[in-house]
């Protein structure tokens, strides 16, 4: 007999209309049979029990039963005792079609696409007992709808720990949680643009993600260049309308390198000079192997600079948890643009504070950083070894290396050629707007990386490169 799984099917909607022909019992099971076949009754669903069927039918249990003989008969349910009726899996094409419309799509064999923790890491246990804590003390009314600002005590204790451990200044009342880093560009833009501001500078190369979110909000979007010092602010006044820029100066996607300090400087004064506003992505500021992080530009001068961040690179994309200080002359305007646009869900919110002060965040930090640090240390030594006449650039940090090519290499084509072999990476022209500043190149995700595919995926990197030359 096949093995059924638990599944309630109770509540599926069955056309008995007055159109059809023929008996009440009849037509039952004719519409039973059209919902088997086309999948809302699933393999394994348990029907309804008789009586409770007839009730919410108000019909007699005979009309149910009956039914439920003729569709028995024909090999569509199976009804034993003690387990109910339950429907049957269909015959090898309808079922395999069936399983080709809902399984997910397999990823990659080799995942070296950035933008990724180790989702293996994932420390499910504690977040477990996080969010089953939280639920079973919190108040009925905290299950209405959430405030658009963010529950007050994940903005406490957001707060106490962004000053703890990124050396920012944060009011709670500054703090808005909201679903990440794009999320949280998205809506700072629309104030923005609801302010009078018409421009917003954005790193090139940089992540197209934030480029888009600005665009979206109505924003004229203007690539400036980056160098190994980071953002080049002086091409800021390059464009008079520019009024704020969009910056990653702790670890920049995807060149790797770090805003200087004089850099910082200079854009601080920047937006001083031109009363302009400053997006500080504070991205992979968790994870710098060689010193530790740069603190936030938040920290030198709260008034001049929004800080982002969110948890997608520190523990997962899927919770959807990020947040955003705006600085205090803001704050009003920010909550007038967005209106009533609300962030994670309050459980989820209560689950991260409780997280952060559990100290499991912290925990869970210092083992990312020891195992990143020791698979980006084997991924640089495998790739000098294979690809000796790349350029890997950027400090040792974050989840990501870019690995510049020569001019030869069509890096379109090793994207493809590993793609086939099961391998996903990225091209560095996904990231950028112009041609002019770095050549041909490759972003590497070790994030999600198994550590013992690492020789493997950089000897199947490096074949596919040979092959792109010939």
């Amino acid at each position: 007999m096949p093995e059924f799984q638990t599944n309630l099917a109770w509540d599926t909607l069955l056309e008995l209309g007055e159109g059809r022909a023929g008996p009440l019992h009849a037509r039952l099971s004719t519409a039973l049979r059209e919902a088997i076949r086309g999948g809302r009754l699933p393999a394994g669903g348990a029907l309804p029990p008789s009586r409770q069927l007839a009730a919410d039918l108000g019909c007699s249990r005979w009309v149910v039963t009956e039914a439920y003989a003729q569709l028995a008969a024909e090999g569509y349910v199976d009804a034993r005792v003690g387990s109910g009726t339950r429907v049957r899996p269909l015959g090898r094409a309808a079922a395999g079609q069936r399983r080709s419309e809902t399984q997910p799509v397999r990823g990659p064999r080799i995942d070296l696409a950035p933008g990724l923790p180790d989702l293996r890491a994932f420390p499910l246990g504690r977040w477990v007992s996080a969010l089953r804590s939280v639920a079973s003390t919190l108040p009925y009314a905290e299950l209405g709808y959430p405030d658009p600002s963010g529950h007050p005590r994940l903005r406490q204790v957001l707060a106490e720990y962004l000053t703890r451990v990124r050396g920012a200044l944060v009011d709670p009342a500054q703090v808005t949680p909201c679903r990440g880093v794009t999320d949280g560009t998205g809506r700072v833009c629309q104030a923005l643009r609801a302010a009078g501001v018409g421009a917003v500078a954005v790193e090139d190369p940089g992540w197209h993600q934030l480029r888009q979110a600005a665009g979206s909000a109505g924003l004229r979007v203007v690539p400036t260049r980056v160098d190994g010092h980071g953002l080049r602010v002086g091409d800021l006044d390059d464009d008079p309308e520019v009024r704020a820029v969009i910056v990653s100066p702790t670890h920049q996607f995807p060149t790797g390198v770090v805003l200087s300090a004089e850099r910082r400087g200079a854009l601080l004064a920047w937006a001083r000079r031109v009363d302009g506003l400053i997006l500080e992505d504070d991205y992979d500021a968790e994870f710098r192997y060689d010193r530790r992080p740069v603190g936030t530009m938040q920290g030198t001068d709260p008034s001049r600079v929004v800080l982002l961040g969110s948890l997608s690179k520190t523990l997962s994309p899927a919770l959807g948890i990020g947040w955003m200080v705006t600085p205090p002359a803001w704050v009003e305007p920010f909550r007038a643009a967005t209106g009533r646009l609300v962030g994670p869900s309050t459980l989820d919110q209560l689950a991260f504070a409780a997280f952060l002060q559990a100290g499991d965040h912290d925990r869970h930090l210092r083992a990312a950083r020891k195992r990143y640090r020791q698979r980006r240390d084997r991924l640089v030594r495998a790739l000098t070894e294979r690809l000796p006449d790349a350029r890997l650039l950027g400090v040792a940090a974050g989840l990501h290396l870019l690995v510049q090519l020569d001019g030869g290499v069509d890096c379109a084509e090793v994207v493809s050629r590993a793609t086939t072999g099961g391998m996903r990476v990225a091209n560095l022209d996904t990231y950028r707007c112009r041609d002019d500043a770095i050549g041909p190149g490759l972003v590497l995700g070790y994030g999600n990386l198994a550590d013992g595919q690492v020789e493997e995926a950089v000897a199947l990197l490096a074949a596919v490169v040979a092959d792109s030359r010939r």
